[in-house]
């Protein structure tokens, strides 16, 4: 598995994959071919079928600059992964000086198709959640204990970061008002629950402040904002908003914090080695599931759980968004997706609470989750992974009236 600092990715919503990742791809093609004249630019798949609601275009358009782009869209896909792209770089007389097909395949990483390992190299020997819990129950330590073995003390640099991005963005979130942009003229909701929240009895908050939390991020994202992949932009509210939630709650050291964000980010490092965190590619359940699950595992370690309450937790996170579809209305990262983030959010510390009820053993394993997770998303037809061709967008679609 990578490092977490290539997990938790910081950069501009709404979509680590359809965002994130081809402005990165932008500017590396443009740093390779820095005396092209102009850039020719071929979506393909989800990137062309959701990328103007992403904001891919701009995206691209921003990390090719100064040079000239033009963006081509093609509903075709390319055979390695959904979200291909193919650049050109042109001369002045238009003829085609270099190119490169590269894919956005989620949480912001790019791969080409001869590629068949990560972008960066590989640095835990661990690569299933049953090595890293006898990893920790052999040595008698904490799941986040392998983060820092691993990765050095350093990366508790990464994660204060990390954590001081992710409240910044809730903040902002807050702080907002208005529509967000995009045709839906979908109203922000983050303040007013907070403001509401407040007038609300002690038993009645907790789902009124989670939601707050998870809206203020979410929202923040959909306007364009600058967040924190965890492990996607889209499902970005659903970590911040239950650590947050649980640091004002129990008053937690930001330590506690940090600890909990490394071992959050063991759990969406395991799905994204061994399956997927792209919408486009397994379905929602790929991006709010794991986020969930990341949660929920956070969750259950702050309140005490053992290493076997912490899988628990995680794998009850990611077990009950299992076929979660990926239907964003006019491919814009706010219906469903925003809504989610906060339901996921109640779910991941439902599940933490769980887990801490039992001792932490059960029937299917977290692993098992996964695989499963894998085989549902690729079982799901296209219509239901990031195109907005079925489910709500489709629905959405045929009741607006024509012209």
């Amino acid at each position: 598995m990578q490092s977490l600092r290539e997990l938790y990715r910081y950069g501009m919503g709404p979509s680590s994959s359809h965002t994130m990742g081809p402005r990165r791809a932008a500017e590396q093609f443009r740093s390779r071919h820095p005396q092209a004249a102009a850039v020719r630019v071929t979506l393909y798949g989800s990137l062309s079928l959701t990328g103007r609601g992403h904001l891919t275009d701009q995206a691209v358009a921003q990390g090719l600059q100064p040079l000239r782009c033009e963006v081509v869209w093609s509903e075709e896909f390319l055979p390695f992964h959904p979200n291909g792209m193919h650049f050109q770089a042109l001369d002045g007389d238009g003829a085609v000086v270099g190119d490169w097909t590269v894919f956005s395949i989620g949480g912001g990483e790019l791969r080409n198709a001869d590629q068949k390992d990560s972008e960066t190299p590989r640095l835990y020997s661990q690569t299933s959640m049953q090595e890293i819990l006898d990893w920790a129950c052999s040595r008698g330590k904490p799941f986040w204990a392998l983060a820092e073995t691993t990765e050095g003390a350093d990366l508790w640099d990464h994660l204060g970061f990390v954590w001081v991005k992710m409240q910044e963005a809730i903040a902002a979130g807050l702080d907002e008002e208005g529509s967000l942009p995009g045709g839906l003229n979908l109203q922000r909701k983050a303040r007013g629950f907070l403001t509401r929240t407040k007038q609300l009895r002690r038993s009645a908050s907790r789902t009124g402040l989670l939601s707050s939390y998870a809206l203020a991020v979410a929202e923040h994202n959909a306007g364009g904002g600058f967040v924190i992949t965890a492990p996607t932009c889209g499902s970005c509210g659903i970590v911040p908003a239950v650590l947050f939630y649980l640091q004002k709650e129990l008053g937690l050291e930001e330590d506690y914090m940090l600890r909990a964000l490394a071992t959050a980010g063991l759990v969406g490092n395991v799905v994204k080695h061994n399956a997927s965190i792209s919408g486009a590619d397994v379905g929602c359940q790929g991006e709010v599931g794991v986020a969930c699950a990341m949660a929920a595992a956070a969750a259950a370690q702050l309140l005490g759980g053992s290493p076997h309450q912490i899988e628990y937790a995680a794998e009850m996170g990611l077990e009950h968004h299992l076929g979660l579809t990926c239907d964003p209305i006019l491919g814009l990262v706010q219906v469903p997706c925003i809504e989610r983030n906060c339901f996921a959010a109640i779910r991941a510390l439902a599940a933490a609470e769980f887990a801490m009820l039992s001792d932490g053993r059960h029937l299917i394993s977290f692993d098992q989750v996964v695989e499963a997770m894998q085989q549902t998303g690729h079982d799901l037809p296209s219509l239901y992974r990031e195109t907005a061709q079925g489910g709500l967008a489709k629905v959405y679609q045929c009741s607006r009236p024509t012209a």
